[in-house]
């Protein structure tokens, strides 16, 4: 971050009070998100209900709509995806919006079960889960995976319905032609161009393909890439013609003016501001500070909570300071929290290695600032991951107990939505049962359900 902005750049001490921006950049997936995708989709020997379960696990509600864009982009070319991996994308599509009046993704269900150019398999299928999506009937269909129902012939004798009575079936007004439509919408090109000259299909559904790694690679880098919309043509606006010039009107001159503008930029500027800050921060990240330096950057901060951009601290000095020094650390993001550089410092306090000082830091800036969920969530999980990971049954121990009160001080003072992260915890403290914290948490979130 730059440590020459201006005054009038930083956020007010009144914006300090809105909630934070979403963790979660505004562009395609992220490069997790569809390592992701493709993971749920390769699951073709696995229960459909186990591919729905993972997605409402690892998807926050706030990613979903973009999610399931992506999933509806992959489902456009029948090459980037093996039939039975369609058809648990198509499951996600339409259970994984099951808790919503209207689900987005019903029109394109509706097309692509009333296609004839797809095998009979997936259109049988689709019809299918379409008309049971409510009933028992669905339950049955959702325990059987996608391998099993491509291997079944039961689908062969099923009688496929025509596309009215699925849509009355949904009361379903989306799919039907809009009135009117823009040209420039009409005229958008997809970002992926299937190529003439490679077969449209993978052949048999349950084989794996010499090149998936490929595929995975080229589908990865298109949903963060481009843009899931497609390339619509530029609207081109040229300027109008000049009106010409009446006789005895006065003329505008353009003069040629090739003066240049010298300026002094160390003229009126303070180079003394928060040098004493800037030194004790410099000090923080090298180690402990005595109580009376971090009163000190306390008060400092307090009297001019914009000298924050002056102190010196970039997100690669963050992990060192959070160590030697968490609640100065607490302090400063707690001023920087509206900052357009925060994601760089978030994404610093995912990765670092996780310690009872980083938790504690953590902790506090929940009760001092609201943070992006996102974050949070991220947190955990790589919290959960360190646990599982440690081979020093100790350590292990230790940090175990650590995590457990951590997130049962989350919960009770409801900074996140335990249901977004039921499953991932709850099978952590079924792992580490043995010790007393763990138990703990498992009675909480049990008492919460």
């Amino acid at each position: 971050m730059s440590h020459e902005k201006d005054d009038a750049a930083g956020p007010s001490p009144a914006a300090a009070a809105k909630p934070a921006a979403p963790y979660a950049p505004m562009g395609g997936l992220r490069a997790d998100e569809c390592s992701d995708l493709l993971g749920l989709v390769s699951g073709v020997s696995r229960p459909l209900e186990d591919a729905v379960a993972d997605f409402l696990a690892r998807v926050p509600p706030e990613r979903r709509l973009r999610f399931g864009s992506a999933v509806s982009f992959v489902l456009e070319d029948k090459m980037m995806l093996r039939p039975a991996e369609r058809l648990i994308a198509f499951v996600i599509l339409l259970q994984g919006y099951s808790s919503q009046l209207e689900n987005p993704f019903v029109p394109l269900l509706i097309n692509a079960a009333c296609d004839e150019t797809s095998e009979k398999a997936e259109q049988a299928f689709l019809q299918l889960l379409l008309i049971s999506a409510n009933g028992d009937n669905n339950k049955e269909i959702l325990k059987q995976s996608a391998e099993d129902y491509m291997k079944g012939s039961n689908y062969a004798s099923q009688v496929l319905l025509p596309r009215d009575q699925l849509e009355k079936h949904y009361s379903c007004v989306a799919v039907q032609p809009q009135p009117y439509s823009s040209s420039f919408r009409a005229a958008t090109v997809r970002s992926a161009v299937p190529d003439p000259d490679v077969s449209q299909s993978f052949g048999d559904s349950l084989e794996v393909s010499p090149a998936k790694p490929n595929r995975d690679n080229v589908v990865s880098s298109l949903l963060q890439q481009t843009s899931l919309k497609g390339l619509a043509p530029q609207w081109i606006r040229p300027p109008p013609p000049r009106l010409e010039i009446l006789e005895g009107e006065l003329q505008w001159l353009n003069l040629d003016n090739s003066h240049e503008l010298l300026w002094d930029g160390s003229m009126c500027a303070d180079t003394s501001r928060g040098a004493t800050i800037r030194d004790l921060v410099g000090r923080a990240c090298k180690g402990p500070l005595a109580p009376p330096q971090q009163e000190q950057i306390v008060l400092d901060l307090a009297k001019d909570w914009k000298l924050v951009y002056h102190c010196g601290l970039t997100p690669q000095k963050l992990p060192d300071l959070v160590e030697h020094n968490p609640l100065i650390a607490v302090e400063v993001l707690s001023k920087l929290i509206n900052s357009p550089d925060m994601d760089a410092y978030f994404d610093i306090l995912v990765h670092m290695e996780m310690s009872l000082h980083s938790m504690e830091v953590i902790n506090r800036l929940t009760n001092a600032v609201v943070l992006p969920p996102g974050f949070i969530h991220d947190y955990i999980s790589n919290c959960i991951r360190t646990c599982e990971d440690i081979k020093d049954k100790y350590m292990q121990n230790r940090l175990v107990r650590l995590v457990c009160v951590f997130l049962q001080s989350l919960i009770r003072n409801k900074i996140i939505n335990v249901q977004d992260l039921f499953l991932e915890v709850q099978a952590f403290c079924i792992v580490f049962s043995r010790i007393r914290e763990a138990a703990a948490l498992f009675r909480l979130l049990k008492s919460l359900e």
